[in-house]
Order: C-alpha cells, then sequence, then structure tokens
C-alpha cells in the first residue's frame, strides 16, 4: 500500500481542474476557460487497490491586485510546504513566461520531489513536444517530465506511475468510495459559479462567489436557494440579464448539473447581490472562507 498528498500547481488557466477531473474519473472541481477559476483548495481523492493518492487543485500563482489574490496565493504555497509531491502543470502551447519563472522560484523554496506535467499535447507536434522539454528541463532538477492532455486524457495514467514512485506513506486517509473531501454545498455553489463564468463575460469572473443559503431534502427533491454575490451594480444587472433572461439560463444549466450531482429532482431559486469591494473586506473573505490561511 502506498499513499500520499500531491499538489497540482502551476499559473492561472493551464487546465489543474482539467487534469484533476481527469485523474478522479468524475467533475470535481470546476473549469472555465477564464483565469483564476479555482478559488479554495480542493482535494480529489484517487483510489486503486494498492495505492491511495490526494490530490490538492490550487488557485493559479498569480500577482495579487486584492486581499483576496494574497489569500489564494497563500492558499497555494501552503500546499507546497504540506504535501509529498508536487506536480507543476504548465500550458505546454504557450509560450515560457515571467508567470512560469515566478512560480519555479517558489518551487525553489520547497523541499519537495517536484513533476513536471506538460498540459495540451493535443496541440502539438512531436517536435514541439521534445522543444518545449529542452525548454524547461534546465530551469530546475525536476524528479521527471509527463507531456499529457487532460482533456483528452492522454498520457494522465503515465503520470499516475510517476507519481507512484515518490509515494511516502502506507496509510489510506479515506474511506475507497470517497472522490472528494469538499462539502456537498461547496460542490453545489462552484457548480453555479461554473455556469455564472461559463455565460458572462470577462469582467464578472473575478468579482463572484456563490454561496448556498439554505438545502433541504424532502422524498428525493432537493429545494435549494442561493446567492451570487458581485460587487458593483453594473455586474448584477448583466448576471440577472435582461428580463431576467440570463439568471434563468444560469439556473437552468446549474439545475441540470446539481441533479447530476445529487441524483434527483432539484428546485433551485437563484438571488444575486451585491456587496461593494467584498474581495477586499476582511469581514467577507472570513465569511465566504478564504482567509484559513492568513
Amino acid at each position: 500500500m502506498k499513499s500520499g498528498f500531491v499538489s497540482l500547481v502551476g499559473r492561472p488557466n493551464v487546465g489543474k481542474s482539467t487534469l484533476l477531473n481527469s485523474i478522479i474519473g468524475k467533475k470535481i472541481a470546476i473549469i472555465s476557460d477564464k483565469p483564476q477559476t479555482t478559488r479554495n483548495l480542493i482535494q480529489g481523492i484517487y483510489n486503486e487497490e494498492d495505492t491511495q493518492i490526494v490530490f490538492v487543485d490550487t488557485p493559479g500563482i498569480h500577482k495579487p491586485k486584492h486581499k483576496l489574490g494574497k489569500y489564494l496565493n497563500k492558499q497555494t504555497y501552503y500546499t507546497i510546504n504540506d504535501v509529498d509531491v508536487i506536480v507543476f502543470l504548465i500550458d505546454g502551447s504557450e509560450s515560457l513566461g515571467p508567470g512560469d519563472k515566478y512560480v519555479i522560484e517558489k518551487l525553489k523554496e520547497a523541499n519537495k520531489p517536484v513533476i513536471l506535467a506538460i498540459n495540451k499535447i493535443d496541440k502539438l507536434n512531436k517536435d514541439e513536444i521534445l522543444l518545449k522539454i529542452d525548454e524547461y528541463k534546465d530551469l530546475y532538477n525536476f524528479q521527471e517530465i509527463v507531456p499529457l492532455s487532460a482533456l483528452k486524457n492522454d498520457n494522465v495514467d503515465t503520470l499516475i506511475k510517476v507519481i507512484k514512485k515518490y509515494l511516502p506513506d502506507t496509510i489510506k486517509y479515506y474511506e475507497d468510495n470517497g472522490v472528494t473531501n469538499k462539502p456537498l454545498e461547496f460542490m453545489m455553489a462552484e457548480i453555479i459559479r461554473e455556469k455564472v463564468l461559463m455565460l458572462t463575460e470577462e469582467e464578472v469572473p473575478h468579482s463572484v462567489t456563490c454561496v448556498i443559503e439554505h438545502f433541504e431534502k424532502k422524498d428525493d427533491i432537493y429545494t435549494i436557494n442561493a446567492t451570487i454575490i458581485v460587487d458593483r451594480e453594473s455586474l448584477k444587472k448583466i448576471i440577472i440579464g435582461k428580463k431576467g433572461n440570463k439568471i434563468k439560463e444560469i439556473g437552468i444549466l446549474s439545475r441540470q448539473d446539481l441533479e447530476s450531482l445529487l441524483g434527483g429532482k432539484v428546485y433551485l431559486d437563484l438571488y444575486v447581490k451585491t456587496i461593494k469591494k467584498w474581495r477586499n473586506k476582511e469581514k467577507y473573505l472570513a465569511e465566504f472562507g478564504f482567509n484559513k490561511f492568513e
């Protein structure tokens, strides 16, 4: 029996949540083409007969512009120091940039095995993959380098095999049927936030969070009341949409995923609330659970 904790780190939008979902085989982390989608540490539990790997999907490391951004970075730095293995994920289809170099400098502060995973190889030919490996191999003493495509589930099994070699423990931390440590309310709120990101423009994502206000089950029917929180009235109008069309569409798509998650009929009521500058206010960051690593 081998086990251990593995952190997925990298700059925003390189595919960490997509990789986590691919590894676990279920959607436990929301995905979006917009950066900084992940807001909390999400643990995904991978089980085999003789192996348990607890993966931690982290917020993308970035230059923060507000207190929320600082907390997100702290969450990631916390996992770097508190796991057994680090998987540094990069977007192989993009050029090496200052964001990647910044992450590498942070990795140098951690005395952990680091595996470089080159994602999105479905966009590259063989020569381009070899060039990308050559570009990174001298920047850091990586234990292993694994090219893969999280979206296509290509070579993800190789990454698992490589990680196994560096797992230090011999105990199981979670039951075999568990796939995540996150409570249902968190998963539900994230599903709704994902639909907001999907259906709105670039200015909305970084200003939105979602809170489950009420959750009740009765005879396989679930009643959910949720509040979508933004920091400006103009964003509230965008999310509600003309004659309420946008919030209705968000609700329809959210309900479909919620019914899949819960396995029953869902009645969903969505509200939109403006809290000005909530990302810079300690009270709300604490209330929404973002400042645990301060």
